[in-house]
């Protein structure tokens, strides 16, 4: 057992069944954590069905900021028998297993270096209520009151979160107070409270929010002036353009006559989603889509059409598990190569990396500004959890001065200057041409926007020549976005170290802990968080310096690797991935353990505090 009390650093993990109504009870248990100031994030595991199979919430709490998923269950609390074994194995040596002690636990599950909490739940609540529905519902809150006591969790901060979520509802807040006092009185007088790990009030959070990333990026929507939206439902998408749909109904509305001033269409299927966004970006307005892998597939053939047509379009792409169908409900980052080379002939697509909510908020209006300044599809590449788990976040920040970037679009008096419109002539030598907004001028700037080969004023052609010309300027256009897509970051401090790391995305929290934990074992490394597709000359710069480079990703296949070797030519040998592909965030531990493997004389020690680098 432990020699002495853990405090703000544990990992909580709750074994429920889908369907039970556990969700809002262990939300309510990180926000609890989250309210009286201490770092925490909250990761929900579960199944692709509707009720019935085993669906887990993992909690991590740590007041130094470390917020990647850690492996080590210090706590469980486990209420479905179904997943008992797995669960029970992976509590760290000295940890708790929590349960429901109404029926007795079976002595094959016992270990003995970890300790057994019995909470009568179901009992508690058949004792109290009446209604079988109820007794299930209010079972969960019972167990958050018992973690209450044992962990020194601030009851009357709870009590708090349920006035908030039943305000209106005043028999419900009684209900909720009686089920959460059973379970506190229960543990205060069967256990020693609190336990050897338990939180205790901290000021670690700051303005910091807890907020999804899926919302955020359809609050980033919003705020870009997006008017369009077009989808076909997909896990882990769906929820960004519910979300947009929530926010439109609220700040899209006319305040005179009460009419929408937006366009939600729920199409047919994924190619016809995107080519609805194709269609009303061409018109003018701000649209977007929002799909998984799955759905990026069916819309590539529209994707080339886009890039090649020069059309502004924006998707968000928020990935999963595959191949094929994979695991819906599972986090990856394995849709890169698909993203960035998306539909058939030489394409190129613009990729953008957000790591936090607060970057899929920003990205996501810089996508649209980056559309049209470019003319080109831009894809957010968010993943599930970053897009369905609430994260701490920075506030979400607008400027109101902020001008949206439409790029080179001519309008009447443009137009009554120039004698012949070209619409895909270079006119500044940048690969980015002139285009109009259909209606603009009643005898100019009309022309046709070809999927097929066309010389530069819009003219049908296949003149091998001429369409070399037109590839080539495209390439001069890809040059040209590197200037203007978010640069990376740098994490290093004075002199270039022997190794460096390469990251992305919601790599991020564990790559940032396995850095200090590194240093701690005598081993400096430089770091580099690419957040966009084309490269600058800064990720070229760092591979260069650096004798070896880790690249972190979450896939089998070594895809955000391939396009550094294919769009950099950098030698192979000289990049050395680091995976993770089993539908969970990496860890630090992850990390760790495949960096000893490069590098055997480094030994293993375990995590040490200390503050994230910045």
């Amino acid at each position: 057992m432990r020699n002495g009390a853990i405090v703000n650093d544990m990992v909580v993990r709750f074994a429920n069944v889908n369907g039970t109504g556990s969700a809002s009870a262990n939300e309510m248990f990180a926000k609890a954590i989250f309210r009286m100031g201490i770092p925490v994030t909250p990761k929900n595991i579960f199944p692709s069905n509707i009720q019935g199979l085993p669906t887990w919430y993992e909690v991590r709490i740590n007041e130094h900021g470390y917020l990647g998923r850690r492996e080590g269950i210090d706590l469980l609390v486990g209420v479905n028998p179904q997943s008992y074994t797995k669960d029970i194995e992976s509590i760290r040596p000295g940890g708790y297993f929590v349960y429901d002690n109404t029926k007795r636990l079976h002595p094959e599950f016992f270990r003995a270096d970890i300790q057994f909490i019995g909470i009568p739940m179901m009992r508690l609540c058949m004792e109290h209520f009446q209604v079988p529905r109820q007794q299930q519902l209010f079972k969960n809150i019972v167990y958050v009151g018992a973690l209450a006591a044992l962990l020194d969790l601030e009851l009357t901060v709870v009590q708090d979160i349920i006035r908030d979520q039943f305000g209106k509802k005043p028999k419900l807040i009684d209900a909720n107070f009686l089920a959460l006092d059973l379970g506190y009185q229960y543990a205060k007088e069967n256990y020693e409270c609190p336990l050897d790990i338990r939180v205790e009030r901290r000021d670690a959070v700051g303005d910091q929010i807890m907020i999804d990333g899926n919302t955020a990026t359809a609050l980033g929507a919003i705020y870009a002036g997006c008017t369009v939206a077009a989808w076909y439902p997909i896990t882990p998408s769906t929820s960004v353009v519910k979300a947009f749909e929530d926010y439109a109904k609220k700040l899209r509305v006319d305040p005179e006559t009460g009419k929408n001033l937006y366009a939600l269409v729920q199409a047919e299927d994924e190619l016809a989603a995107i080519g609805m966004v194709i269609g009303a970006t061409w018109n003018g307005a701000r649209a977007f889509t929002a799909t998984s892998g799955p759905g990026v597939s069916l819309m590539s053939e529209f994707l080339g059409l886009a890039y090649f047509a020069e059309i502004p379009v924006v998707l968000v792409n928020v990935q999963r598990g595959g191949p094929s169908t994979g695991m819906p409900t599972r986090t990856q980052q394995a849709d890169l190569i698909s993203s960035a080379y998306a539909s058939h002939g030489d394409t190129k697509q613009v990729l953008l990396f957000p790591s936090t909510p607060a970057e899929c908020f920003d990205m996501t209006v810089d996508a649209f500004d980056l559309a049209e300044r470019l003319q080109t599809p831009v894809i957010l590449m968010s993943d599930l959890d970053l897009g369905m788990n609430s994260h701490l976040s920075p506030p979400l920040a607008w400027d109101d001065a902020r001008a949206y970037d439409r790029g080179k679009v001519l309008d009447a008096a443009a137009l009554d200057e120039i004698e012949t419109f070209g619409r895909y002539l270079d006119v500044d030598g940048d690969g980015i041409c002139y285009r109009t907004i259909p209606g603009t001028h009643p005898t100019k700037g009309a022309f046709f926007t070809r999927g097929t080969s066309r010389d530069e004023y819009a003219r049908y052609t296949e003149d091998g020549d001429v369409n070399v010309r037109i590839l080539n300027r495209m390439l001069q256009k890809w040059e040209t976005a590197k200037a203007y897509v978010p640069a990376p970051e740098l994490y290093q401090e004075g002199h270039h170290h022997d190794y460096g790391l390469i990251f992305f995305g919601t790599s991020s929290y564990a790559t940032l802990e396995a850095m200090d934990r590194l240093e701690k074992q005598g081993i400096r490394v430089d770091a580099m968080r690419v957040r966009a597709f084309p490269f600058n000359h800064t990720v070229e710069e760092f591979i260069a310096e650096h004798e070896r480079v880790f690249v972190i990703e979450q896939n089998r296949d070594k895809q955000f690797r391939s396009l550094l070797v294919n769009e950099l030519e950098i030698h192979p040998k000289k990049l050395i991935s680091i995976l993770n592909y089993n539908g969970m965030p990496i860890t630090a531990g992850a990390i760790m353990k495949q960096i000893q493997q490069e590098l055997p004389t480094v030994t293993t020690t375990s995590p040490v505090n200390g503050q994230l680098k910045h």
